[in-house]
């Protein structure tokens, strides 16, 4: 077995160092990004700069896109908030065929909540008009474009999130964190109401702001991945708690209680979480996210992006 296990590693070592120019981030099953040793000497801080950097000159060269109100909410929030984001007609439309669509879904449990998805590709898209203006419009791929970075052709789906549907430990995705060591975007248009107390968005505002302090906390989080972290920050989606907050001079959390026909476009390389839902509770929403290589340079060259 130690034998097998060598020549295994010795097969994975160049894998596993040429890992470190892309978006691969789980600490534990890559031996190179999980190192103490190398994490002591800055490698995950370095990664994390450099990803920031290059995100933020590709930002720049796609704000012009987008209105100067939104870029600048972004800059300084690591979100942007449209309430009513829709003209009434067209969010009824909206919500009427995603309510009245049938087709497959992929369902997942995380602790007592249920992620149900509809991936909107074009053969759903097509008997989906209305979904198809909104997802397709300039506005929202501008929008998204300009928080993501990047032109990529995000993914897409109706998605829906029941609260307490069985008797488990809480849903993980409840405890503040990060979801990536680089910049991340995702999207939500919530197709109902969202009360409080029912499982709303939260986000950090400036959290997305790689500050000494951030930096700092990355590095002491890197250094203790593979040995004294829950196992979701050991594969790379960081955990931080409440009471962190001041020590990286944060504010706390806003928690997005929102009526229907509000969308919300955050980079969640900053703080965010789904917020406890006191009572069994659904969320609908149309969600759409990004991530690729957060070295690449250039804005498009998507290969995603095409259409077949």
């Amino acid at each position: 077995m130690a034998i097998a296990a060598g020549v295994r590693s010795v097969l994975l070592a160049p894998w596993w160092v040429a890992s470190v120019a892309t978006g691969a981030q789980s600490f534990v099953d890559n031996p190179v990004l999980g190192s103490p040793a190398l994490n002591r000497r800055g490698l995950h801080a370095r990664r994390v700069v450099i990803a920031a950097r290059m995100a933020e000159r590709r930002r720049r060269r796609l704000a012009a896109a987008v209105p100067r109100e939104d870029a600048a909410a972004f800059a300084r929030d690591g979100f942007v908030l449209k309430r009513d984001y829709l003209p009434p007609p067209a969010f009824e439309a909206l919500r009427a065929e995603v309510e009245a669509v049938a087709t497959t879904a992929r369902e997942m449990m995380q602790g007592d909540t249920m992620t149900r998805r509809i991936a909107l590709g074009d053969s759903l898209l097509a008997r989906l008009p209305a979904t198809r203006a909104l997802v397709e419009s300039p506005p929202w791929r501008d929008l998204l474009a300009h928080v993501a970075g990047h032109r990529a052709r995000p993914s897409q789906y109706i998605q829906t999130i029941l609260s307490g549907v069985r008797a488990a430990e809480p849903d993980p995705q409840t405890v503040l964190h990060s979801d990536a060591f680089h910049p991340t975007m995702k999207a939500w248009l919530f197709l109902r109401d969202v009360p409080a107390d029912q499982g709303p968005f939260v986000y950090v505002p400036g959290s997305h702001v790689m500050t000494r302090r951030r930096l700092a906390w990355e590095r002491r989080m890197s250094m203790a991945a593979t040995s004294g972290l829950d196992r979701l920050s050991q594969r790379g989606s960081l955990r931080i708690t409440a009471n962190m907050l001041p020590r990286l001079r944060l504010p706390p959390p806003v928690t997005f209680a929102v009526p229907a026909n509000t969308l919300v476009v955050a980079d969640t390389h900053g703080f965010h979480a789904r917020g406890p839902s006191l009572r069994p509770s659904t969320r609908v929403e149309i969600w759409a996210m990004e991530r690729r290589n957060p070295f690449l340079p250039w804005t498009g060259l998507d290969l995603w992006s095409i259409p077949v």
